[in-house]
């Protein structure tokens, strides 16, 4: 083959790929447009951020910290590298409308110690609030949000992140809700007196008779009942228990990574009878089967080298720095966590999927994703696949608005016919008869 003839075969065979590429060009920037358009219109709401712990364990308080300035690369109050997926001008560039501040606290902290601990995570939302008020403002009620973000600001939420937070006390739990809390996770990694977790062993199967009576004083109050962490068999009779729609604020699709973290389908399916939400997480081990199966490995390397090597921790050290190089960890995508949202939408319906990314709240985070600013790449990515505009603006932010709307409605029925409950744990010491007074007067 002469020159001229190889130059015209290698031309005519990258035609195809040329032909291919301005056709996806013009696609992406047309899913580009319209995720703006929706995202403009219908402002994303996250369920879960965990920005608060981060301020509070690397700067101390909010006054240490510019949120109108870039965060991803400041060093914390004792000079460590912070690299925080959270600031203001990416939390606009990203369309945020409405975010769940978490008030995490660990799980290991329980008793008075917990309900100050709590209420001092509170304080440092409603003070980052107070500090930005052209930016942020608190929001207690759907239409609060609505208004919040028609005047160009974020609502800010917030969200009690694990049941040993209130101390077994229903008036503590009442007290959170006047301040401010508009869900509360019913676990964290550990049991409660009353429920059982996902990353625990089996205590309660599922709900006490006092925790019936949490959840009905949730729902009485209007607060969301929050079964992200909680393990199967407490999603279940939650979802039994509840007059309201439930939310999970920060989980995937079981389906798609064998995670304890993540929902079974037949949970999904009591989520779309239940009229609730699923909001999908984005980290990695929840999102990649592969990633969690690492995840495990590299636990049990870790706990083989520290028997191995008792004593002798630079050999331990050494042993694992080598196992890392010979087993990379894998990396989650995008595309991942638009498999979950489809898997979810699939399954309990497009009216029961949100947002829930769990930034600040996770060391690493899919490839494309690595902060507030990143959202409407996962929001392309749908659109790409066929989702239309409605349906984006529902995972956006309608989908949670309704969901308020919904427990809302419920509250006011409730608030009509009861007061109060006075229910305490000593009840789960009666047996199972116990439930028929869960609600006190």
């Amino acid at each position: 083959m002469t020159k001229h003839l190889r130059t015209l075969a290698c031309l005519l065979a990258a035609l195809p790929c040329i032909a291919l590429a301005a056709p996806q060009s013009r696609q992406d920037k047309n899913s580009s447009a319209r995720v703006e358009h929706v995202l403009a219109e219908t402002p994303v709401i996250d369920g879960h951020n965990d920005l608060p712990w981060e301020i509070r364990t690397k700067f101390g308080n909010v006054g240490n910290l510019d949120l109108a300035a870039d965060t991803s690369n400041l060093h914390g109050k004792d000079g460590s590298d912070v690299h925080l997926m959270t600031d203001i001008p990416r939390l606009r560039k990203g369309h945020v409308g409405a975010q769940f501040w978490s008030v995490w606290i660990p799980a290991s902290v329980t008793g008075p110690e917990a309900v100050q601990m709590t209420l001092e995570q509170i304080d440092i939302v409603r003070n980052m609030v107070a500090k930005y008020p052209k930016d942020f403002e608190m929001a207690s009620t759907a239409d609060d949000i609505q208004r919040i973000e028609k005047a160009g600001r974020i609502a800010s939420l917030i969200g009690v992140e694990g049941g040993h937070q209130i101390d077994n006390s229903l008036a503590v739990l009442r007290e959170y809700y006047a301040l401010g809390a508009r869900y509360m996770t019913l676990t964290h990694f550990k049991n409660t007196d009353w429920a059982d977790s996902a990353t625990d062993k089996p205590e309660h199967h599922g709900l006490t008779a006092f925790g019936r009576a949490v959840v009905h004083e949730m729902n009485r109050l209007g607060m969301l009942v929050d079964l992200s962490h909680v393990s199967p068999d407490t999603m279940k009779a939650a979802l039994e228990t509840t007059q309201a729609p439930v939310m999970f604020s920060h989980s995937s699709a079981r389906a798609l990574d064998d995670h304890p973290r993540d929902v079974p389908d037949d949970v999904l399916r009591m989520v779309k009878q239940n009229h609730g939400i699923v909001m999908a997480n984005f980290y990695p081990a929840f999102v990649s089967q592969a990633v969690a199966s690492w995840d495990a490995d590299r636990a049990g390397a870790s706990a083989k080298f520290d028997a191995l090597y008792v004593g002798q921790p630079d050999r331990a050290k050494a042993a694992m720095d080598k196992w890392r190089k010979e087993h990379p960890q894998p990396q989650a995508t995008i595309a991942q966590v638009a498999d979950h949202i489809d898997h979810i939408r699939k399954i309990a319906g497009v009216e029961s999927v949100g947002i829930g990314s769990d930034f600040d709240g996770i060391e690493v985070t899919p490839v494309g994703l690595d902060g507030v600013d990143k959202y409407p790449a996962l929001f392309e990515e749908l659109a790409r696949r066929g989702w239309t505009d409605d349906e984006l603006a529902d995972l956006a932010g309608r989908n949670l608005l309704r969901v308020m709307r919904e427990a809302e409605q419920a509250a006011a029925k409730l608030q009509a016919q009861e007061a109060p409950s006075n229910a305490t744990i000593k009840m789960d010491a009666n047996g199972s008869d116990a439930a028929k007074g869960a609600v006190g007067i």
